[in-house]
């Protein structure tokens, strides 16, 4: 790949299981045709540009587009598959000339149609890719990629996003999917983990909800965008919601880092394991009653980062590969009984969700209550949930206490598919008795329910005020002063008021005018546009009490002071780096620690296409390449692509520097092959 436009992609593997986008109607209805989606996005513009030949890489500019109209290439003729690359459909991976038009994809079964499965028609054989065993449960081969125009994602950067599909055969209709699905799903991700930017699920909708709350709990210490979607009318009908489903859900794996398994569905993105499938005939299928979408895609693409979670954790990513299938849902209704509970909870089943009226009431009949008891007392783990889409449940009512003196555990506002494959994580874990389970199912382990107001810190329950914006600001403006002076003790005392420039103001006059005061919104968004600068110029001095007090601030303050990301995670305007490129470009390892402990991503990419891991080996600094590394941390983008890892490695096997060849080896870089070259 040319290294002037390695920074200018990002990748993502979309794993496409089946479901309703796939699909061709026949004379059995809606059937899943092998392959269909790639043929279908290779023909599209929208989908597939390798040479920026479309009207939607020239129409930036009015004279981009004339210089394009006056090309010929929006003739019919010239937009033939002849000036573009080989379609995927057409001979498989084996016409592939060059390495740039296929990616390594790994998976935990072998990748293509068996034989077994595959259609009597020849149409379908030759684009068979060549599959290779690597070890046990482990295969390999080389996909063909399609890559999308450019487009505009955080800071107004462009870049093209170059994807491929891990088809699975036989596709699966999602009423079919099943807990070795979803581990299998959590398997693929990580075999490939490394070496894509994103990921994006295809799913059917019908257990959607289930399968990204799934994953939300079986993705471990996740620190890139996964995305479920998929679609309500297939791909193949002139009229469908799949083009804006996989597109949004491609742009966001490919632009934006939002570490979280997520679902989009008809412009929004949701927490995974926050919506519940609504609607079996409405484009808006999905909703979340109970939490705001992360992210609203309309004119502009408005993410909420307020709500994204921030990997805190000093840990590699891993997916958990077991569930218990030992779990089950039962919903309350109006006479039932106690023999219907003993039976519902009898042996092999270790946990129940159990769906009570309103805010978590059930009926007072002793032989159901006295069943409930016993069932807890039995081991077996029972979480209340309300009935109702929207609401928790509480135990303000003399119904609903019952339920918690019986042994049963308040599952907040958890929705029934989360509150399922929660207690199945939960229940597969070995180490986690039974006392534990409980104990953690109250407990957010992925944004999955909301705290009672009575275990949220007064600090992130009481709004602040003009008062204390100005406090901050006061405080801002001096910390970048101590830090830009050369001697702390000559900086001045930065004072601010709501007074101005001149205090002596009349009094008289301001009472005649009733001038406004300083709203919450100028003072936020004040501290907003200081703050990142003070977090960078903190972060490049390793000073930690600076970077302890924005750290410190973000931390106490409501949603107003908005700053994308998170100020861990700001993004300088001129080079693209977030203040963990700068903490590895200065060897600055306390504050790096600080910035991972407060949710840094470290898979971000510079203006550049770098990564910190790559500034920290390039420049030397081993102990923040092992604190990089431990936190889940490895090199991509033009780190590896464009050569800048290999050219690196070759100038210090020349110079025989050890101790470099042993920096990048910890982070990851081939340095036994380069060697040989």
């Amino acid at each position: 790949m040319d290294v002037s436009r390695s920074s200018d992609e990002s990748k993502v593997l979309i794993i496409n299981t089946g479901g309703t986008i796939n699909m061709i109607f026949s004379q059995q209805g809606y059937v899943p045709e092998p392959y269909f989606l790639v043929e279908t996005l290779h023909s599209q513009h929208r989908f597939h540009d390798p040479l920026e030949e479309s009207l939607f890489s020239h129409s930036s500019s009015l004279e981009g587009y004339r210089r394009w109209s006056s090309s010929g290439r929006n003739t019919p003729t010239a937009s033939s598959f002849g000036s573009r690359e080989p379609s995927p459909s057409r001979g498989g991976t084996h016409g592939y000339s060059y390495q740039g038009l296929t990616l390594p994809v790994r998976s935990c079964r072998p990748i293509g149609i068996p034989e077994h499965l595959a259609p009597q028609t020849e149409k379908v054989l030759p684009r068979q890719p060549v599959c290779k065993k690597l070890s046990e449960d482990v295969y390999e081969a080389q996909l063909p990629t399609l890559v999308t125009p450019r487009s505009t994602g955080p800071g107004g950067n462009s870049k093209r996003i170059r994807y491929v599909i891990l088809e699975w055969h036989p596709m699966l209709d999602s009423s079919n999917i099943e807990i070795q699905d979803w581990i299998r799903i959590a398997t693929d991700i990580e075999l490939n983990y490394s070496n894509f930017d994103g990921f994006v699920i295809l799913h059917g909708t019908d257990t959607m909800s289930y399968t990204s709350s799934a994953l939300s709990f079986m993705l471990e210490d996740l620190g890139k965008t996964v995305v479920v979607t998929g679609a309500q009318i297939p791909m193949s009908q002139l009229r469908n919601d799949a083009v804006d489903n996989l597109l949004g859900a491609l742009v966001i794996a490919g632009h934006y880092i939002i570490p979280e398994c997520c679902l989009f569905f008809n412009h929004t993105l949701f927490r995974g394991n926050r919506c519940s499938k609504m609607s079996s005939y409405d484009l808006n299928a999905f909703n979340s009653p109970n939490f705001p979408p992360l992210v609203n895609v309309g004119i502009d693409i408005v993410v909420n980062w307020q709500n994204v979670i921030r990997q805190t954790s000093l840990r590699r990513f891993h997916s958990h590969k077991h569930m218990s299938p030992h779990v089950a849902t039962l919903r309350l209704f109006p006479g039932i009984t106690g023999a219907t509970i003993r039976a519902f909870v009898a042996p092999p089943t270790r946990g129940v969700v159990l769906e009570t009226f309103g805010a978590g009431n059930a009926p007072q009949r002793a032989d159901l209550v006295e069943a409930l008891k016993e069932a807890c007392d039995n081991g077996v783990v029972i979480v209340a949930i309300s009935q109702c889409a929207k609401g928790s449940v509480s135990d303000a009512y003399e119904t609903g206490r019952s339920l918690l003196q019986a042994g049963v555990v308040p599952g907040g506002d958890m929705t029934p598919e989360c509150a399922l494959t929660k207690l199945s994580y939960l229940l597969s874990k070995p180490e986690l008795s039974a006392a534990q389970v409980r104990a953690l199912i109250g407990t957010p382990l992925r944004g999955e329910l909301t705290l009672p107001e009575s275990k949220v810190p007064p600090s992130l329950s009481q709004p602040t005020g003009i008062d204390q914006s100005l406090d901050n600001i006061q405080g801002v403006l001096s910390q970048v002063v101590r830090l830009a002076s050369s001697s702390a003790s000559r900086a001045p005392r930065i004072v601010v008021s709501q007074g101005g420039a001149d205090e002596t103001r009349d009094e008289a006059a301001d009472k005649a005018t009733a001038p406004w005061s300083w709203t919450a919104a100028e003072a936020a968004s004040t501290e907003s546009a200081l703050f990142p600068f003070l977090v960078h110029l903190a972060v490049s001095r390793d000073d930690t009490e600076g970077v302890a007090f924005c750290l410190a601030v973000e931390a106490k303050a409501d949603a107003g002071m908005a700053v994308g990301g998170g100020l861990a995670n700001c993004l300088d305007a001129a080079s693209g780096r977030a203040p963990l490129h700068v903490a590895a470009l200065n060897g600055a390892l306390k504050s790096a620690e600080m910035l991972l402990e407060a949710g840094a991503l470290v898979h971000v990419r510079d203006s550049l296409g770098h990564t910190p891991l790559y500034y920290a080996a390039r420049q030397g600094h081993e102990d923040l390449v092992d604190l990089l590394v431990k936190a889940g941390a490895n090199l991509g983008g033009a780190d590896v692509e464009g050569g800048f890892v290999e050219l690196a490695v070759k100038k210090a096997t020349h110079a025989r520097d050890e101790r470099g060849l042993r920096i990048w080896k910890k982070a990851g870089a081939d340095v036994v092959h380069v060697e040989c070259q």
